[in-house]
């Protein structure tokens, strides 16, 4: 009998929304899945595609960023329409890299959204899991640097 699959899932997410959704959903004691491991930056606009490429080559098996909601919601005031503008690109790029699109999810979650933030882990949790491990760049030592997620 074979063990179940548990991804490892990286989330970038924006201190003002994102961040308080989840942290509101874990006080609020929302059944959440521990294969998330949150990493919370200032702004999603900060958000480099090398670090979601540095997830994936550090063993990721899906990567989430979400920040605010556009527009004006965000705490810079645009670093959200930088997110808008880049994750397309990161999509572009993951697909170059023969990362399959449904392991990478962007959006936004506002701080009064905890349900939606419990229930986006769920069901991303559950894809990754559908879609198996990701072997891309384990074992490639040009993937690999000095910093670890």
């Amino acid at each position: 009998m074979s063990e179940r699959f548990e991804p490892r899932i990286v989330a970038f997410v924006c201190n003002w929304c994102t961040y308080t959704a989840a942290d509101n959903a874990g006080v609020g004691r929302m059944e959440q899945p521990p294969n998330v491991d949150i990493i919370r930056v200032m702004c999603s606009g900060r958000i480099e595609p090398a670090f979601i490429l540095k997830a994936f080559a550090l063993g990721a098996d899906g990567v989430i960023v979400s920040g605010c909601h556009p527009p004006g919601d965000c705490h810079y005031s645009n670093g959200n329409f930088k997110t808008f503008r880049r994750m397309p690109l990161v999509e572009r790029l993951l697909a170059q890299f023969g990362i399959e699109k449904e392991r990478f999810h962007w959006g936004w979650i506002s701080g009064a959204e905890a349900v939606k933030w419990a229930q986006l882990t769920h069901e991303f949790t559950e894809r990754i899991r559908a879609l198996g491990p990701l072997n891309w760049g384990k074992g490639d030592s040009h993937l690999e640097g000095d910093c670890h997620l």
